[in-house]
């Protein structure tokens, strides 16, 4: 795997909440600049990171029910709609961890399911399970009923918790969903030698902050330095 290679599998992420403007700004021309396959910001700047972008290859994402995912199902699919009306193509949603953790399975699907139909067909739903948050056993399940629910990928962590991205994580969610789903590793991924790790374990798409040093710190044959 080479530097544009990888680069197309990182979400260039900015969810800060002293997040500016010009940071917007600065986030979307690295983008650009560097060939990543989304910039994932607050749902407050979908439509300046979409006018930025707009003709480019690299989408916009923006997050819904964030950082906590205890905001009503109306709520999160509300989010989700309008930041796709504003220029989104994919929504990272978090999933509704203490309905998990009951053992309510069926609010953890409909809550998913909510926001999967209201994007419908204009968007990807990715699920943050939070699994700095849950038991190996959690993490099987939230897997399952993400699938269950439509969604198309699983994603580890908001990056607003301690403990993000883990490789035995990232491994048992993708045996978990099999092929058909994607699987976002996030929170804590700051080199090259780290991201390819979380690839060769499953992952298929990558959320970072440091994106630009993760290229960086990445040779041009491909290994993590």
């Amino acid at each position: 795997m080479n530097r544009s290679e990888l680069a197309r599998m990182i979400d260039h992420t900015l969810l800060k909440t002293e997040a500016t403007e010009d940071d917007v700004r600065r986030l979307c021309q690295e983008a650009l600049e560097y060939g990543f396959a989304s910039v994932c910001v607050q749902p407050v700047y979908v439509s300046l990171a979409a006018r930025l972008l707009e003709g480019s290859p690299v989408k916009v994402c923006s997050v819904a029910g964030f950082p906590f995912g205890a905001n009503l199902t109306e709520t999160k699919a509300f989010e989700a709609r309008a930041a796709v009306d504003d220029g989104a193509a994919e929504i990272d949603m978090v999933i509704n961890v203490g309905a998990l953790k009951s053992g309510d399975h069926r609010t953890v699907v409909s809550d998913i399911e909510g926001v999967v139909k209201a994007v419908g067909r204009d968007a990807l739903v990715k699920v943050i399970l939070e699994t700095g948050l849950l038991t190996d056993g959690e993490k099987v399940t939230a897997c399952r009923l993400s699938k269950e629910a439509g969604a198309h990928f699983v994603k580890t962590s908001t990056g607003f918790i301690a403990g993000g991205a883990t490789e035995e994580d990232v491994r048992l969610m993708r045996e978990t969903v099999g092929p058909e789903m994607g699987v976002k590793a996030a929170g804590g991924i700051r080199d090259a030698a780290t991201a390819l790790r979380m690839i060769a374990a499953g992952a298929n798409r990558l959320g970072c902050s440091a994106s630009v040093a993760v290229i960086r710190s990445m040779s041009q044959d491909g290994a993590g330095q």
